[in-house]
């Protein structure tokens, strides 16, 4: 049975409303139909089902025990404690019992069956939260820096995200209309989406906003980078343009491969919506919408040329960028414990196993845990794009009694990893919920840092940072390609190993071993660990060491940013 492009889906579907309301209410079935399935991804949730029963239900003349992901817009990525509580009722309820912290700085609720969907959404607005646009071919969460220390500066940072966000919101109110019961307006005849036009964009778009030093968002992962430029008073004075990142590929096939944004420019604060109205529309109009893995902006910039796209990126704005200014980034990690912050407030950053929030069957409460700091804590949540957690704003007074929650449900037990690569390593959800998974990603990780454990020991690399990412499939939503080591899964138990990505987020790896068991992974990683320990120089890095020591090379495409010269190669 042939089905309908997904352009197609799009154009037909009354401005993102298709066929979902008679679907919900269709209760002969878990699943909803084939291009609702589609249309649903704008309003925030996938359709997925647990790939772990497929067999046995298929034995049974079952369905697939369909459930659907929810993903929470939170642009900066910042929570109350009255909506971390509002999400922990809604895991406890509705979905099944965990929250994960995504890698674009967020939750996503997993589980939710299909008569639960719309007492899940009205839930989440009732929490003073939506799930608008964080999936489908628009603009996604917008990310910011999550750095606690220079509070002011993240204020601003953080309330451009909020901005960004909400300015490229899909004006249809389907999303209302559906989930929250407003009224239609459907078929009013004046609906109609000034940015995106009826057909949306060819693919998703995303924004990360990044404040040197810090690159804690992968700025450029995103298909357009903003990064603050501070003057000397420590105001902000604009930000930097990078346009075309994006870590999606395809296994085998050279024209599609992930890419580093290149730095074009730099505008001030009152030119951000023009540059990147300006983008996306460029995107919108040129953008391939024959083949949707080929659709991003980072293919629509190589196929007809940057100086192109940002001359009608200029046009559209109405002005000439200035030239880029210079900045550094030191690191893209996050830093694990308490640090002091401005105005006498304190920020406890926790690592978490995959972004997983759990009350985990070894003992681990960490739902629990954090739920009770939820309800005595007096700040905020932040949530970081490595899938961590940051307790922020704590004032001195409070921090025993945080300290004391922290050690009574162990949640600071991933903070006390054996090695520093396990502290920071990050790992998509794959397998058993993703379809695209080829094989397993966050389930796997423990094995992989318990087996890599004794060899970082043995090489005397306990503690020495190293950037480890796993991702189920090429898609890279782990951003596996910016890794020092990266895992990318093939099959089940079989990756592509890449190595020598950098710690700052500025450059690819490369293909190092391909299609190769856990066994083969350690046998090709320690001669070079080895190396490493031995022959590196002071604060260098691994895989700045694999370069240096011509074990990996740049691939053929574009992978380093190279614009602005105070970001070394």
């Amino acid at each position: 049975m042939s089905h309908p492009s997904v352009e197609k889906i799009k154009l037909e579907s009354r401005h993102l409303r298709g066929g979902m309301v008679a679907g919900l209410h269709d209760a002969s079935t878990g699943s909803l139909g084939f291009e609702d399935q589609r249309t649903i991804k704008f309003h925030g949730s996938y359709q997925q089902d647990d790939r772990d029963l497929r067999d046995e239900r298929r034995r049974q003349k079952l369905e697939p025990a369909h459930q659907f992901m929810i993903r929470i817009r939170a642009p900066g990525g910042v929570f109350t404690p009255q909506q971390w509580l509002g999400l922990d009722a809604i895991a406890t309820t509705y979905a099944n019992h965990s929250l994960r912290v995504t890698t674009r700085q967020t939750f996503q609720i997993h589980g939710v069956i299909k008569r639960d969907l719309k007492a899940t959404m009205a839930a989440i607005n009732a929490a003073a939260m939506d799930t608008i646009s964080a999936c489908g071919d628009v603009n996604r969460n917008v990310l910011a820096s999550s750095n606690p220390q220079q509070s002011a500066l993240h204020a601003q940072v953080h309330d451009w995200a909020q901005r960004l966000s909400a300015h490229f919101k899909p004006a249809t109110r389907a999303y209302y209309e559906i989930w929250l019961d407003e009224d239609k307006v459907a078929e009013s005849g004046v609906e109609h989406e000034p940015i995106y036009g009826d057909a949306y964009l060819p693919r998703k778009f995303k924004i990360a906003v990044a404040v040197p030093p810090l690159n804690d968002v992968d700025v450029f992962a995103n298909d357009l980078g903003l990064i603050a430029i501070v003057d000397a008073t420590g105001n902000l004075s604009g930000f930097n343009v990078a346009i075309g990142g994006s870590m999606g590929a395809s296994h085998g096939i050279a024209a599609h491969y992930p890419r580093v944004a290149n730095v074009i420019g730099f505008v001030s604060p009152e030119q951000v919506f023009a540059i990147a109205e300006a983008a996306i529309t460029v995107q919108r109009d040129l953008g391939d919408r024959e083949d949707r893995k080929h659709a991003r902006f980072k293919y629509t910039i190589d196929d007809h040329g940057s100086d192109k796209i940002v001359a009608m990126m200029q046009a559209r704005a109405g002005f000439t960028l200035q030239a880029a200014r210079p900045y550094h980034f030191d690191h893209n990690g996050d830093r694990f414990g308490w640090v002091e912050g401005e105005n006498g407030l304190w920020h406890l950053t926790l690592s978490l196993p995959s972004g997983r929030i759990a009350d985990f069957e070894d003992g681990r409460p960490l739902l629990t845990g954090l739920r009770e700091i939820a309800k005595i804590h007096t700040g905020q949540f932040r949530m970081t794009c490595n899938q961590n957690v940051i307790i922020a704003g704590v004032p001195e007074a409070q921090r025993a009694q945080i300290d004391a929650l922290v050690a009574q449900y162990q949640l600071d037990r991933e903070n006390n990893a054996p090695t520093a690569l396990a502290r920071s390593a990050v790992a998509c959800v794959a397998l058993p919920t993703c379809a695209l998974a080829m094989a397993e990603a966050e389930r796997y990780l423990p094995t992989l840092l318990a087996v890599m454990e004794p060899l970082l020991v043995k090489h005397g690399l306990r503690d020495t940072p190293i950037v480890l990412r796993i991702s189920g499939c090429p898609n890279g939503c782990s951003r596996p390609y910016l890794a020092e080591i990266a895992l990318v899964g093939k099959a089940p138990g079989r990756y592509s190993l890449m190595l020598g990505g950098d710690h700052r987020g500025t450059r690819l790896n490369t293909l190092y071993r391909d299609n190769i068991t856990e066994a083969q992974i350690i046998e090709a990683l320690d001669p070079l660990l080895a190396r490493y320990a031995a022959e590196r120089q002071p604060d260098e890095h691994f895989g700045d060491f694999l370069h240096r020591a011509e074990v990996v090379a740049l691939p053929p495409y574009p992978t380093h940013v190279r614009v602005v010269p105070h970001v070394s190669p």
